[in-house]
């Protein structure tokens, strides 16, 4: 069977794929699990034994984690790949940063944020010199908290933003890099003759 599996740092990742995958994996023949961990510190402790223990030789696996406040996200993929490495499957798995959190993603799109929360006017601050660029913000999480409101809730607002951003325009570079890997690995597994 040919899928896509995501190795996730939390929760909140999850409901963001699960309603954001249905719009960028094209195939019906290629399948996504989305499998969540405690945090960074449980991800990285799992990750070797959950990737060689996965009993689908098709499987291509996706490891996303938050930067957080690490100064270096280069570093910190780094590390993941020593660990994908490790697994002996390293050409089929992609390791992706969000710099510094989930929610950059989301700032990056407040049109989307602004529909799926159903808040009015967020969208006209897109272009202050604050959300041009979140990728560079040091706690997305908390701007968003701010930006809405407090009516942003990490689970059931990444689930209704995923509907709605933005799959072929973004502030994010770290969001564009996950498209980008999500289409390769389809890409991959359609290619694939296992």
């Amino acid at each position: 069977m040919r899928e896509i599996v995501f190795l996730l740092e939390e929760p909140s990742a999850k409901a963001l794929l699960e309603s954001l995958l249905p719009r960028i994996l094209t195939d019906c023949n290629i399948s996504f699990r989305c499998i969540p961990f405690e945090g960074k510190q449980d991800l990285e402790k799992q990750l070797v034994r959950k990737i060689r223990s996965y009993n689908n030789d098709q499987a291509r696996f996706i490891i996303l984690r938050d930067q957080d406040s690490h100064p270096c996200c280069k570093q910190v993929k780094e590390n993941l790949l020593k660990l994908c490495h490790e697994t002996g499957r390293i050409g089929q798995c992609l390791v992706r940063i969000a710099c510094r959190e989930l929610e950059s993603f989301y700032l990056a799109d407040l049109r989307a944020v602004e529909q799926a929360l159903g808040i009015s006017g967020i969208s006209k601050k897109q272009d202050s010199k604050k959300y041009r660029s979140p990728d560079g913000l040091g706690n997305p999480g908390r701007e968003l908290k701010v930006l809405t409101r407090n009516r942003y809730e990490k689970v059931a607002g990444s689930r209704a933003i995923g509907r709605c951003l933005n799959i072929k325009y973004s502030r994010s570079p770290s969001f564009i890099q996950l498209i980008d890997g999500i289409e390769r690995m389809e890409e991959d597994l359609l290619g694939s003759n296992t």
